[in-house]
């Protein structure tokens, strides 16, 4: 029997995912190090560490991974290139991912709210959780939902993305009858960041 609401195609889903490292005083102020997009499969479409548009205060190495020589001109891509490839590849997809708004807000890049299914928002995941009013990390939703352990030695952009990605596909068919019927299933992002989404 046919599905009365199907999920979009699976050329029209890409998963994304950054990680930062610390700039300003006490490296306080979040910039992007590194960006990993996955297609539906969790093959990997665009994957690179980001040169440095500030000083680095803080590469934040026990959580990240990151170290200095990570983001040297002969490892890296100028900010400017990766915004342009990232916008280019997300333009017109549904973007997966989890917090997607601090990945939007480190790239510069606005996306459209209906075209983002953000894990950390899906209200049945938060439910499941029983904390319909706070965001959840990845490691826990990933342990309690999958039972799948992420981020055990450090944050992985790439991981993460495909974490994400394994979460939604795990309701896609409930979360996509959702929107086709025209309701929203998540929760909206914190309103500081409403620059991120068209």
């Amino acid at each position: 029997m046919a599905q009365k609401y199907p999920i979009p195609p699976p050329e029209k889903f890409l998963a994304i995912a950054t990680t930062s490292v610390g700039c300003g005083p006490g490296g306080g102020t979040p910039m992007i190090a590194r960006v990993a997009i996955v297609d539906y499969r969790g093959q990997i479409v665009f994957c690179t560490y980001v040169l440095p548009t500030n000083t680095v205060t803080d590469y934040r190495t026990n959580t990240t991974g990151i170290q200095p020589s990570d983001l040297q001109p002969d490892n890296a891509m100028p900010w400017r290139e990766v915004q342009q490839r990232v916008a280019q590849l997300i333009r017109d997809k549904i973007l997966v991912g989890h917090t997607l708004w601090q990945d939007l807000s480190v790239l510069g890049i606005p996306h459209p709210a209906v075209a983002t299914r953000d894990v950390a928002l899906y209200q049945p995941f938060r439910n499941a959780l029983r904390s319909p009013n706070q965001v959840i990390g990845l490691q826990t939703l990933m342990w309690h939902l999958m039972r799948r352990r992420v981020q055990e030695t450090h944050v992985c952009a790439l991981e993460n993305a495909r974490a994400a990605l394994d979460l939604y596909r795990s309701h896609a068919e409930e979360w996509e009858s959702t929107v086709a019927k025209g309701q929203w299933p998540s929760f909206l992002p914190p309103s500081t960041f409403s620059r991120c989404y068209l």
